[in-house]
């Protein structure tokens, strides 16, 4: 089943969302697209932001909207590309923001791990995708499910840091309790939009000025240590 690869602390979290006709429905499309096609990410990776960010833990949403669609690329965080994977337009436009915001030289990697491993996770809307497909498994119950995750983190008691890049991911900002939590609306970082808001907006320190004025730890965004 589907939700097998999920954590534990998770499973728990989202139970009502994996009992559903919903995700049950979702659980059999999966199955069906991955005998059929090729999908990403694999099977193992599908639910990493889950596995490397528990729950108990989160502290930044960062919110994506599909998978990347091409070989190697995609391994279950969203805009992180596997070790060793050139990184895409959108990851290369977030790494020069970073750049000029924390001072944070560029990194050879594109894996985001040391971010999800600090409380910071890295959903994606929907989790799966077909090969050269963009947006392929949208409207699938995918959407189903991560708003029920958005809704989860929310219901945490300790305050977090969301942070919606995008029409899309703002959209979600209805799921969010925003007088408990905080919410960072800016541009999306992709090559159409970057030069319309993203470049200059500072998100990584404006995250950390957030997390400290709700008493919480800063995230270390370097990447290249």
């Amino acid at each position: 089943m589907l939700q097998d690869g999920l954590p534990k602390d998770w499973r728990q979290a989202l139970g009502a969302a994996l009992d559903s006709p919903s995700f049950q429905e979702l659980e059999r499309f999966v199955e069906a697209e991955r005998k059929s096609a090729t999908v990403f990410p694999s099977e193992q990776d599908l639910f990493s932001a889950f596995r490397l960010t528990p729950y108990a833990d989160v502290k930044v949403l960062l919110l994506g909207q599909d998978p990347y669609h091409g070989p190697g690329q995609a391994h279950g965080l969203a805009f992180s590309v596997q070790p060793g994977v050139t990184p895409p337009p959108s990851l290369v436009n977030i790494f020069k923001e970073l750049e000029t915001d924390v001072k944070e030289p560029r990194p050879k990697t594109g894996s985001l791990i040391a971010w999800a491993e600090q409380g910071v996770l890295l959903l994606n809307a929907v989790l799966t995708v077909r090969q050269a497909e963009p947006n392929s498994h949208a409207g699938h119950g995918w959407e189903d499910f991560t708003d029920a995750v958005i809704r989860a983190v929310s219901a945490k008691e300790d305050p977090v840091v969301f942070l919606l890049w995008g029409k899309y991911a703002q959209k979600k900002k209805k799921l969010i309790d925003a007088k408990r939590h905080v919410v960072i609306e800016g541009t999306h970082p992709s090559p159409l939009s970057a030069k319309s808001g993203f470049f200059g907006s500072r998100p990584f320190s404006t995250v950390n000025q957030a997390l400290e004025s709700k008493g919480r730890a800063p995230v270390d965004w370097r990447l290249s240590r």
